[in-house]
């Protein structure tokens, strides 16, 4: 399991060519996936590896964000891409697997391409189910797994190299977790040859 402080600071490096190097991947494997995300946030939202900023140009108006990121690096960009907008919200440094917030403070918590790279996602859903209040949403965006084996298998090869410079898992599955930690499961939608998935919760 890789080390936070190891974690940060390979974030931190990788912090200026992020946007980047996700720009291909953005359009030919996730689509609008952030807009999918983004679109059915409400409320007092929590974004979880908040990142550079990413999904905040496609928040609803009238929503409340808190982006939440282990990276100082990469909330110094998410700070200047809020400003570019013309946006308030609030931008921290915290740990997703022990969240720095009090039991149901958020409607809706959001995390986009970030389970893959904590070291125990279980543990950051249950914080994500903790901080939502009752009958608030959890809306995901991630690479996962496919249930092709031949793509699966070229994964566990890519994720040999990607595990030891980022931390970040190619063959993770989020959706069993989230039903584990008592999410209501509302919409799910697996794509791009089953390495994709969008996923709707509430918390019962």
């Amino acid at each position: 399991m890789a080390d936070l402080e190891w974690l940060r600071g390979q974030w931190d490096k990788y912090a200026p060519r992020y946007d980047r190097s996700i720009g291909v991947l953005e359009r030919l494997q996730f689509g609008d996936g952030r807009e999918w995300v983004c679109a059915q946030a409400s409320g007092d939202v929590l974004d979880v590896a908040v990142g550079t900023g990413l999904n905040l140009a496609w928040y609803p108006a009238g929503v409340r964000v808190t982006g939440l990121d282990l990276s100082p690096a990469m909330l110094r960009l998410a700070r200047e891409r809020a400003g570019d907008l013309g946006l308030t919200v609030t931008l921290q440094e915290g740990d997703a697997q022990s969240l720095p917030f009090a039991d149901a403070s958020f409607d809706t918590v959001v995390c986009t391409l970030g389970l893959c790279g904590f070291p125990d996602e279980r543990a950051a859903i249950a914080e994500m189910h903790r901080v939502l209040r009752p009958d608030g949403r959890l809306l995901l965006l991630d690479h996962i797994g496919s249930h092709h084996r031949a793509i699966r298998w070229g994964q566990r090869l890519l994720e040999h190299f990607t595990v030891r410079t980022l931390g970040d898992y190619q063959t993770r599955r989020p959706l069993p977790h989230v039903q584990a930690t008592g999410f209501e499961i509302t919409r799910a939608e697996r794509g791009k040859l089953g390495t994709v998935e969008r996923l709707a919760a509430r918390k019962r």
